[in-house]
């Protein structure tokens, strides 16, 4: 069982998916998007959660390449969670989400969410598959 939870991004442009485990490392839920202001305030609004759902350590999503390189997204990704690793003292692991985004819009169609409201909900679910992927990989 883990001392506390795991919480898991789905780091865009200009959002930030976010969601969190359960204590027994079973299950993520979904916590909240991010609307990305600026390095600081994103910082501040990740730390608040880290505090208030006593996570442990962090999952990132790293968006590689279909052919599993590493490209231009991926290096913005790594960059954030570098400065964010620097700022919280946190470990961050990256867990490949290769089609997570796909997935969840699959997901939202297929529970017939509107395309508004998919936009507002697409992020956080998908940082939530991230980290249950993950969950189920490493079996907690």
């Amino acid at each position: 069982m883990l001392k506390g939870r795991i919480m898991g991004l789905d780091i865009g442009d200009r959002t930030i998916g976010v969601a969190v485990s359960d204590l027994m490392g079973l299950t993520a839920q979904g916590i909240t998007t991010i609307r990305r202001e600026s390095k600081k305030k994103d910082l501040a609004q990740l730390k608040e959660i880290i505090k208030e759902k006593e996570v442990d350590y962090i999952v990132s999503g790293l968006p590689k390449n279909m052919n599993g390189t590493i490209g231009p997204q991926s290096e913005k990704v790594m960059k954030f969670c570098e400065f964010l690793e620097k700022e919280t003292g946190m470990r961050i692991e990256y867990w490949d989400e290769r089609l997570t985004t796909v997935s969840a819009e699959k997901m939202l169609i297929d529970g017939d969410v509107s395309r508004k409201n998919r936009k507002k909900v697409i992020d956080k679910l998908a940082a939530v598959l991230i980290l249950q992927n993950y969950l189920d990989f490493k079996k907690f």
